[in-house]
């Protein structure tokens, strides 16, 4: 998969384009990524600050991306839970930086080695201007190592 086609891509993307969200920058081996969100009249809530679920939004893909990217075609990556812990009222815009190393990416690989599931959490900070975290974001993937078929 091309990283920048995938970020223009997703720069176009219905859900990312309406509520203000953009994809700054892929690495080409997807193992950093920076997404921001700027704050409008169409991700806003009824207080005049950033609509959580936009703040939520903006930080989806990434990870189940980054890791299947990463670990290759002979794993099965889901999302399997997310949750977010709002620290700071989102004021103007904020931004995102993903980081997945050479170390997590073994460690998936070899606890996936058996078969069995593996569950492992991915923390993104949503931060503002002054770079005071507004959102902590966990989401939890699930990774399973494709059962061959005969």
């Amino acid at each position: 998969m091309n990283a920048n086609l995938l970020r223009k891509g997703m720069n176009i993307w219905p859900p990312f384009l309406g509520a203000g969200i953009t994809v700054e920058s892929i690495a080409k081996d997807f193992r950093h990524a920076k997404v921001r969100l700027k704050h409008g009249l169409l991700n806003r809530n009824i207080l005049g600050v950033h609509f959580g679920g936009s703040l939520f939004a903006m930080t989806d893909p990434f990870f189940m991306m980054m890791v299947s990217q990463n670990i290759g075609k002979g794993y099965i990556v889901w999302d399997q839970a997310a949750k977010i812990e709002f620290l700071k009222p989102g004021k103007g815009p904020v931004h995102a930086s993903f980081e997945l190393t050479q170390s997590q990416i073994d460690e998936i690989i070899s606890a996936a080695e058996s078969g069995d599931k593996v569950l492992r959490d991915f923390v993104v900070d949503v931060k503002d201007r002054e770079e005071d975290v507004v959102a902590r974001i966990t989401k939890t993937l699930y990774i399973r190592k494709k059962i061959k078929k005969n």
